[in-house]
């Protein structure tokens, strides 16, 4: 049953067509591979630049696509409607572009946004800490001032794009006095790991092994003074609550692409398969279960479509946000429970797409906030 979001032109299915055949033949078929080795490759973040994948939302002055969020967006729903994992898009481009574009200086934007359009640097953000979760403003992390630099002190983890990231957006204390008042935001240049800077662990996950996701340490890192984010300390979680929403919108988008994902495989499975002696749709329980689940994810598309609607007007709130990332990644676990159960035992072999599917999925009701502080920045509003 085809759905039309209202927001959607020509042009947005254009490149939905590009970026579906960039994900489906140039990243997909290595899938076992980088799975194995736990991150993506660096030529699959300089193709999808070179294709007009990266930064669609970044002014072209600064090399990328002079579009909007929704631009993104049809991106990351191919990516996440494929079935491929590997690529932080939704960090790189949903996340770390937006911070630059939003608060950078003239000259940072010169600076690093070029490098992360082309795909030549990878981009990732660093809020969470290994004693911190999602209290962000109980962190650790330092930044000292010393002359022109900040010396940076502390501990990350569960970074995505951690491993393979150029460009760090680190949120630190600049101010350990203060809490929210005392958090800055500072771009860190670590290709090429230099002195007071490590990575950890690549950690291993129950879902999502293509994707790196690390630990980063910082043992007197010096950072120059000028990679402040928004020229004045003390602005970081502001800035930090200001972009959250469209963080949750972009973890919101995969959950609605995994839904829709999940229902198709399992209504092909369901024609095909047969059990007493008829296809399993020919089973009256098999028919609820395809309809409750078609209906929810439809459902849910609307309530993305007008998130996103909103967000590109400028209007989407918090709360609002939160709504779309609680419920919509609920749905998506639920969803894909259900119907990975019609599966039967091949649901949980590997070999079936809805079984990695099942995995991948539950790490969206962690990250971004958890759906526990979710409910409760919707409980404020009310």
């Amino acid at each position: 049953m085809p759905h039309s979001s209202p927001w959607r032109t020509p042009e947005h299915d254009d490149l939905a067509d590009l970026a579906r055949r960039f994900f489906v033949k140039e990243v997909l078929p290595h899938a076992d591979r980088l799975s194995a080795q736990g991150h993506p490759d660096r030529d699959h973040y300089r193709r999808a630049g070179e294709l007009g994948l990266l930064g669609l939302s970044v002014p072209g002055e600064y090399g990328g696509g002079g579009g909007d969020f929704t631009h993104e967006a049809v991106v990351l729903h191919e990516q996440a409607y494929a079935g491929e994992t590997s690529l932080g898009l939704a960090v790189h481009n949903g996340i770390v572009t937006g911070y630059l574009v939003a608060y950078g200086s003239e000259e940072q934007k010169r600076r690093w946004l070029p490098g992360l359009c082309s795909g030549e640097l990878v981009g990732a953000i660093a809020m969470t800490e290994p004693d911190g979760g999602s209290d962000l403003q109980a962190m650790r992390t330092r930044a000292v001032r010393d002359g022109d630099d900040y010396v940076v002190t502390g501990a990350k983890t569960f970074i995505s794009n951690g491993g393979l990231a150029d460009l760090v957006i680190l949120a630190a204390k600049t101010d350990p006095e203060q809490r929210a008042a005392g958090i800055s935001l500072l771009v860190c240049e670590v290709g090429g790991d230099p002195e007071g800077f490590r990575r950890g662990r690549l950690l291993s996950k129950i879902g999502l092994h293509a994707n790196d996701t690390a630990e980063l340490f910082f043992d007197g890192l010096r950072v120059p003074a000028a990679n402040l984010l928004g020229g004045a300390e003390g602005l970081g979680f502001v800035q930090l609550m200001q972009q959250l929403p469209q963080e949750r919108l972009v973890i919101a988008v995969g959950a609605v692409a995994a839904m829709e994902r999940a229902v198709e495989l399992t209504v092909a499975y369901a024609k095909e398969r047969t059990a007493f002696g008829k296809p399993l749709l020919g089973h009256q329980n098999t028919r609820m279960v395809l309809a409750e689940c078609a209906t929810r994810t439809r459902a849910s598309r609307v309530f993305l479509d007008d998130c996103i609607a909103r967000h590109a007007r400028g209007e989407l709130d918090v709360a609002t946000a939160a709504m779309a990332k609680y419920w919509l990644t609920e749905g998506q676990c639920e969803v894909i429970d259900r119907c990975l159960q019609l599966f039967g035992g091949y649901g949980y072999t590997t070999e079936y797409p809805i079984a990695r599917m099942y995995a991948d999925a539950r790490a969206q009701k962690i990250y971004g906030g958890t759906n526990e502080i979710m409910k409760e920045l919707i409980a404020r509003a009310l």
